[in-house]
């Protein structure tokens, strides 16, 4: 018991407490904030880092499927396509990326680093659409039309493929890269519906990840342990307080986080561009990118906003944006 109650496993606690609020105030996949943080935490290497968050996303994600499915949100048609795509991709993911890193040691790390950090960037990107999504569906009237949309199974299959190779990989992508494909596919899902497939689908997803990479890395308890007992309770008290919160700021300052989170990751990497490897950073270049975003992304989302028709700033916020009906509670025509 001594060997499991230390510094880390406090600091463990602590960020899968955090990171359990972030998630249950915006609905967002933890393992695009979690795995960073872990590894930033200097817990473990990757590979041992993203098991055990695949392994903790496998239990919190079940209780949210239930109790979705309990109040009939989930498409099961469409989650069953995602869950065909995912689960054998995210059954290979972890095989594929030991094949490609080879026998040499520290390879396996740097190559996963850099892969957690592309998946990053993707993730931000991925999440920044989707906002812009949201802003034009209100604005040409497309809202939760069509909750139940005629399924594409091929389409979705690809989708689930996608989905269950980067988090196989890398742990980031089930609670964002797959939701925004979800919202181009099936634009007139209901935000209810959307959020209700993607969590059942993940379960079967995240678990056939962490099986894999149990396999392969084995299971650091010491870290699975506080990372449980932290986010579980973090996600619960971010979902009751969510309505509170001015949530607009939070999420676009995911996407801040998560671009440098992702530039971090390859710089410490030793990525080319950056390069600065064994295990070190360029602290400064990472805080002017951070300092840049801070400034230019209110701006740009401004003018997104104007080009739709809407103010500079003010209402609807982003959190407004992902509520079903707001142009309908609000009597506003759609153009």
């Amino acid at each position: 018991m001594g060997d499991l109650i230390t510094t880390t496993f406090f600091s463990i606690l602590a960020a899968g407490f955090v990171v359990g609020i972030v998630v249950g105030l915006t609905g967002m996949g933890g393992g695009a904030l979690m795995t960073p943080a872990l590894i930033f935490l200097g817990v473990g290497g990757a590979a041992t880092v993203v098991t055990a968050d695949v392994t903790a996303a496998a239990i919190y994600k079940a209780g949210g499927a239930v109790t979705h499915a309990r109040e009939g949100s989930p498409n099961l048609a469409l989650a069953k396509w995602l869950v065909l795509g995912s689960v054998p991709f995210a059954l290979l993911g972890p095989w594929l990326i030991h094949a490609v890193a080879g026998p040499e040691p520290g390879s396996l790390d740097t190559l996963l680093k850099e892969a957690i950090g592309f998946a990053l960037l993707l993730a931000a990107t991925t999440y920044a659409l989707r906002l812009y999504i949201n802003l034009r569906r209100v604005r040409s009237g497309v809202g939760d039309a069509d909750p139940n949309p005629p399924v594409r199974p091929i389409p979705t299959l690809l989708v689930g493929a996608l989905g269950g190779l980067l988090v196989g990989i890398t742990s980031v992508g089930s609670g964002s890269v797959i939701m925004i494909a979800l919202l181009m596919l099936y634009p007139g899902l209901s935000a209810v519906k959307l959020v209700g497939t993607d969590l059942v689908q993940a379960v079967p997803l995240v678990l056939a990840a962490a099986i894999s990479n149990i396999i392969l890395n084995g299971l650091d308890w010491t870290i699975l342990i506080p990372l449980v007992l932290g986010s579980t309770p973090g996600t619960i008290l971010g979902a009751r307080i969510a309505p509170k919160v001015p949530q607009s700021f939070i999420r676009r300052g995911i996407v801040i986080v998560l671009t440098m989170s992702g530039i971090a990751l390859l710089d410490k990497s030793g990525w080319a561009p950056l390069g600065a490897g064994e295990d070190q950073t360029h602290p400064v270049l990472i805080g002017l990118v951070g300092i840049a975003m801070v400034v230019v992304v209110p701006l740009i989302w401004g003018f997104l906003r104007k080009e739709q028709g809407l103010p500079f700033m003010g209402a609807p916020t982003v959190a407004e944006l992902e509520r079903p009906g707001w142009k309908r509670r609000n009597h506003e025509p759609a153009e």
